[in-house]
């Protein structure tokens, strides 16, 4: 009987110890904490500090009009202002003749290899017009100068003019259609960049490259001979090596900001 009573004793005491260890729980790792890369965004007609470092320069302040004139003017045209941190051509209703205190402007000094960036928005059926390499030799820039078309390709009737949709945004007017056409509607900012380094010439229209040509390339002579621009300027063709650059008023309302370029 007394060895009966040790054994029940001794199973009571393993018990009694195996409840009073504590249970071992599962360790849950501690995820290393991870480091998230922050991009630098800046503020509208602002420079980032990578794009100071880049040598990029703002060519609008979003507050004045600095260094803007009017085409083959001394003065800022009236029926320019800026609105919301934005230059805004006033719609005047009469086309390329704009108002009588309108009118095409430039930047005050000429560029000749370049990366040129700006954003745009156009009203409901608007049509205006980025020129590079202008030059003041005539009554309007667009007879010397490229121009990277700015349009509502929805509203606006010169979306089908032309050849192959080659007046629509993005495109270099009336000569090359911008391929893929992203244009992102009326009352929407639109990205366009301008790449020219000799006779190379590409247009970037919200991050896609839609148009690249050669001066005095075969093609770019057929094109030009087979398009309007030989019988308004018969030199068109050969464009100025460096020029200014211009935003047109076409007497719709249109609206740029974030105008800034790198001069390669």
């Amino acid at each position: 009987m007394k060895t009966y009573n040790w054994l029940i004793a001794i199973v009571a005491l393993a018990f009694i110890t195996s409840c009073s260890q504590p249970s071992k729980k599962e360790e849950t790792p501690v995820a290393e904490e991870e480091t998230v890369a922050v991009e630098e965004v800046s503020g509208p007609n602002t420079l980032t500090a990578q794009e100071k470092e880049e040598g990029w320069m703002l060519l609008f302040d979003g507050k004045t009009n600095t260094g803007w004139r009017g085409y083959k003017k001394e003065t800022f045209p009236v029926a320019w202002e800026i609105d919301n941190e934005a230059l805004h051509i006033q719609g005047s209703g009469r086309g390329e003749a704009g108002a009588q205190d309108g009118g095409d402007i430039v930047y005050n000094k000429e560029f000749a290899d370049f990366h040129f960036k700006v954003e745009w928005m156009v009203d409901t059926g608007a049509n205006a017009g980025i020129f590079y390499r202008g030059l003041e030799e005539y009554d309007y820039i667009w007879k010397t100068a490229p121009e990277m078309q700015v349009l509502d390709n929805i509203n606006h009737p010169d979306a089908k003019l032309g050849k192959d949709k080659n007046r629509q945004a993005g495109s270099l007017y009336d000569l090359i259609p911008a391929e893929p056409q992203n244009f992102k509607g009326p009352g929407t900012w639109n990205q366009a960049e301008i790449i020219a380094q000799g006779n190379d010439i590409v247009h970037i229209q919200n991050g896609d490259t839609v148009v690249q040509y050669t001066i005095g390339s075969e093609r770019m002579e057929a094109l030009i001979a087979d398009s309007k621009w030989p019988g308004i300027n018969e030199n068109w063709g050969s464009i100025s090596a460096q020029g200014l650059i211009g935003l047109q008023d076409h007497g719709d309302d249109v609206w740029f900001r974030n105008i800034k370029i790198k001069e390669l």
